[in-house]
Formats: C-alpha cells, structure tokens, sequence
C-alpha cells in the first residue's frame, strides 16, 4: 500500500470509530436495510452500451488532493442533472459522488442531493474498508459501493462484497496493476475498473488499461479509470473494446459538466 493511501486509510478508520460514537452500528444497520429500493447500476452501464454508446460514470468532485478545488460553484443537484441531460443525445448512464470529507472535500449529502435530483443509480465513491461503510452507503441512498483492491485484502474484499451485495448493492472493484486484477477477478461481481494512475508516482497512462484487456474474462463489465481527457482517448479505448468510462474531473471545471460529457463522448 503506497504511504498516501496508508494515510486515508489510517484516517478513514478514525471516522469510523467517531461514528460508531455517534450512530452504533445496529441503527445504521437497520436504517440500511430498511431501504429496499437500488437502481440497477450494472443494467444501465450495459443498457448503454447495447445501445451503441459509451457507458459513463460521470463523477461528481468538488476537490482532490493534489489539485485542490476543482469547481467553487459546486451543486450536486446541478452537475447531477446536467450529467443526466447530456446534450439531449448523449449523457451520463450513472453518477459517481465523492463523500471522503478530508482529502476530496465531499459529504454524504452531496451523494443524497444528486440522487434525488436524477434517475440515475449512484456510487458512493470512497475508501471502504469497514462493514460500517458499507451499511453507511446504503443507507445515504448509494446505488453501488467502490472497493479498492490496494486498500484491502483478500478476506476483507470478499466480505465486503457479499454485504453490498446483500444489500441490493453493485460493486465496483478498482484495480491498478496485474496483481490486483487476479485478485479482483476470485470476486463475485462482474464489474471491473481499472484505475490508469500510478499510485507510486501518481503517473497515469492509459496504456495501463490495455495492458491488462487480453487478461479480462468476456464476462467482466471493464471500466476504464483516469486519464480520459480527450476524444481521441475515448476512440483509442472503444477501438479496443472497452465501453464504459468513470470520469469525473475533465468535466468539474466545465460551466456545464453534461455538455462537456456529450462533447467528450460524441
């Protein structure tokens, strides 16, 4: 685990041990099952792509870590509808909401607000390491979890998957390298992504998602992660067979993030 990922995930176990203080984890349990109805995040990305169209997973961010603030006119609901709009003709097949509060600037409302601003199924985009979380996402309204393969091993990844999935939760199991693909792939779930960042040298290539293609069983919904920037980017990995994109901060410095997707993905 790289030193800055170690740090999150140092923090992230703070602020479970803070909201267990708060919320015990039977209420949040019991909030989390209560809540019966998900969007179907795998069908959409796959009703897009049998339409002949890029599968997007439009991210909302307001900040990272190394860039600091990416849109200081920053409303959920706004960039949610826009994503969901498109041009009319090409948009967003589903939503990818920032909540880590210290490194990314994000919040648990910022992911309710987009959700009931759209039709679109939601990710909770963060770093889950705890059945807390889990429960956590569900209860905010999330439609699918994001697990991270160099935050967690393989017991953890498995037990984490199958309350998600428990729960009527997609995951979203992300990658970087080989050794992280093999072992994503002893999963459950059929969806894939590949992150194209280096977390060493935070280098990022889309070279990376290529590489690991002829490695990807057919059944596997592969999503390609970071460095999307351009068309050409988008033609490069559609001509390779791989549909379905998360992109998020190509679009948060845009006055209107959903044409911007529709532009990128014409």
């Amino acid at each position: 685990m790289s030193d800055i990922l170690k740090k999150i995930v140092d923090v992230k176990r703070e602020e479970i041990a803070a909201a267990l203080k708060k919320k015990p984890l039977a209420v949040v349990r019991e909030d989390a099952e209560s809540r019966l109805l998900t969007r179907d995040f795998e069908g959409a990305l796959r009703a897009k792509i049998a339409a002949g169209q890029a599968a997007v997973i439009a991210e909302i961010k307001k900040a990272s870590p190394s860039k600091g603030v990416l849109r200081e006119d920053f409303i959920p609901a706004d960039i949610a509808q826009s994503y969901a709009e498109g041009d009319g003709r090409v948009s967003a097949a589903c939503l990818s909401v920032l909540t880590d509060r210290q490194f990314f600037q994000g919040s648990a409302d910022y992911l309710k607000q987009a959700r009931a601003s759209c039709g679109l199924p939601v990710l909770r985009k963060d770093f889950v390491v705890d059945a807390y979380q889990v429960y956590e996402a569900r209860a905010m309204g999330a439609d699918c979890i994001l697990l991270i393969a160099a935050c967690l091993d393989d017991a953890q990844m498995a037990d984490l998957e199958a309350l998600a999935r428990g729960l009527n939760m997609a995951v979203l199991v992300e990658v970087h390298d080989r050794e992280e693909l093999h072992r994503a792939l002893k999963l459950k779930t059929p969806l894939l992504g590949i992150n194209n960042r280096n977390l060493r040298t935070f280098e990022v290539s889309l070279q990376t998602t290529l590489d690991m293609l002829p490695e990807v069983p057919a059944d596997r919904l592969l999503v390609t992660e970071s460095g999307i920037l351009a068309r050409a980017d988008v033609q490069t990995m559609r001509a390779a067979n791989v549909n379905a994109f998360l992109v998020g901060e190509a679009f948060m410095r845009q006055p209107d993030p959903g044409l911007a997707l529709a532009e990128l993905f014409a």
